[in-house]
């Protein structure tokens, strides 16, 4: 199956990535701090990347930044639009293949908060982290640990680096927020995000 040539809208702002769980079996304080998220983020001036679909935390975070009057863009593969189905109200770019989704919002963000997800989401951060370790980016890269979510996967980091696998520095390349209002917080302090002023085509 072959697809239009992506183009985005222009934006000259900057982009803050939300990576989530497309659930609607979840928490519903977790969906309801992705919301508050993304209403936060277009409070703030930024455009909210995501996943593209209407469902979930994501859906969720769309929802909060479009009505916050906030700027949109989902990216969504073709194959996974009858299973996320496309939040149609905001921008969205329809891909072929979930390396070419990641690829994009990598790319068209400043910086990452990762919410609460399943192993979609834990793909996509763990690719993200990788490739901060291997000096392809230097990106903020903020866990939203709601409930501490997130906690099993900082064991796991900090056993790799206690067996040698990883460098302690590694530790270093996020921060972790506890609500909505920290991340927020933590996206400014790490990338100084308003002032980035990107031109994201």
């Amino acid at each position: 199956m072959s697809l239009p040539p992506v183009s985005f809208l222009p934006f000259d702002g900057s982009s803050v990535c939300l990576f989530c769980g497309a659930s609607e079996t979840a928490d519903p304080s977790y969906t309801e701090a992705a919301y508050a998220f993304g209403k936060a983020a277009a409070e703030a001036g930024w455009r909210l990347v995501y996943g593209g679909g209407g469902v979930g935390l994501m859906g969720a975070s769309a929802r909060g930044a479009h009505e916050a009057g906030g700027r949109v863009v989902g990216i969504m593969p073709a194959f996974l639009r009858s299973r996320e189905r496309l939040f149609d109200e905001v921008e969205t770019v329809v891909v072929t293949s979930m390396h070419e989704r990641k690829q994009l919002m990598y790319d068209q963000s400043d910086a990452f908060v990762v919410a609460p997800g399943g192993i979609g989401t834990l793909e996509e951060v763990v690719e993200l982290l990788s490739w901060k370790r291997l000096d392809l980016h230097h990106k903020p890269v903020v866990f939203l640990n709601l409930n501490g979510f997130w906690n099993g996967f900082f064991e796991l980091m900090k056993h790799s680096v206690a067996e040698g696998m990883t460098p302690p520095s590694f530790l270093d390349a996020w921060t972790v927020a506890e609500t909505v209002e920290e991340a927020i917080a933590q996206v400014q302090a790490g990338g100084d995000a308003p002032q980035l002023k990107h031109d994201h085509r």
